[in-house]
């Protein structure tokens, strides 16, 4: 298991970012990828947080198993496999600085397009779209969930025009990337990550990612929720500059 403090003052941080999106602060988990990235390599830093995501992702899939929508899933579902074999490639022939750098642009788009969207901006397909669309869309968030569990922003910009019951849209995106995390647990041993050391430090803050999900779903009844979600978007957009300022200068 990793030891040094300096990664745990961050790794906590960022594990309590992913519990309160899975309990109800949808994209600010996006954040925690960077904010490890500071600290171990973002290859690793991914491994680390996959099997947490795996287990946070069983309880939101018993939750709505009963709902989704198939015709969703099977267009997106085979692109997300392709972008997630590119995002595999990318990790394993180029150098630990242009991960960082992709990590670090992929965070500001991130950041930059939930801003923007929560101001009114839409980038979205067609609600009548056909399945190559969602093919497309699947390849983006195969390859941003790859390299930042971050496939989120593509997802959402194919599904959410076709106006979902609500209840259909959770349980569409609790099988979705559910399904894309198990996908890229082969990818992640293939390249070596799975190690006693990642797995252990995972399972000690496993825990956490319960605890904060929980919390998530307390809180986000009783703070507004606008102000922390904007706090969230500017912090992730200066992380992801940092990066990008550590990938050029190494």
């Amino acid at each position: 298991m990793l030891t040094d403090p300096v990664f745990y003052l961050l790794a906590i941080p960022a594990v309590a970012l992913m519990g309160l999106a899975k309990g109800g602060f949808s994209g600010v988990g996006a954040m925690s990828m960077p904010l490890l990235a500071l600290a171990i390599s973002p290859v690793q830093a991914a491994a680390i947080l996959l099997p947490i995501l795996i287990v946070q992702d069983a309880v939101s899939v018993w939750a709505f198993r009963r709902d989704w929508d198939r015709k969703i899933l099977l267009a997106m579902i085979p692109g997300a496999l392709v972008g997630i074999v590119a995002g595999y490639l990318l990790a394993a022939k180029v150098s630990a600085e242009a991960i960082l750098a992709v990590l670090g642009a992929i965070s500001i788009l991130f950041a930059a397009q939930r801003l923007w969207a929560s101001r009114g901006g839409r980038i979205a397909a067609p609600a009548n779209s056909p399945g190559w669309v969602g093919a497309l869309f699947g390849v983006a968030a195969g390859f941003t969930s790859q390299i930042a569990h971050a496939g989120g922003p593509p997802f959402q910009m194919y599904v959410l025009p076709k106006n979902l019951p609500p209840a259909s849209l959770i349980g569409t995106t609790a099988i979705f990337f559910a399904t894309i995390n198990w996908l890229k647990v082969p990818a992640y041993a293939a390249l070596g990550q799975f190690t006693r050391e990642n797995l252990l430090t995972a399972a000690a803050l496993t825990p956490l990612a319960i605890g904060t999900t929980f919390a998530g779903v307390w809180l986000v009844r009783r703070v507004e929720a606008e102000r922390f979600y904007t706090l969230i978007y500017v912090l992730m957009i200066l992380v992801g500059g940092q990066l990008l300022w550590e990938a050029w200068r190494a």
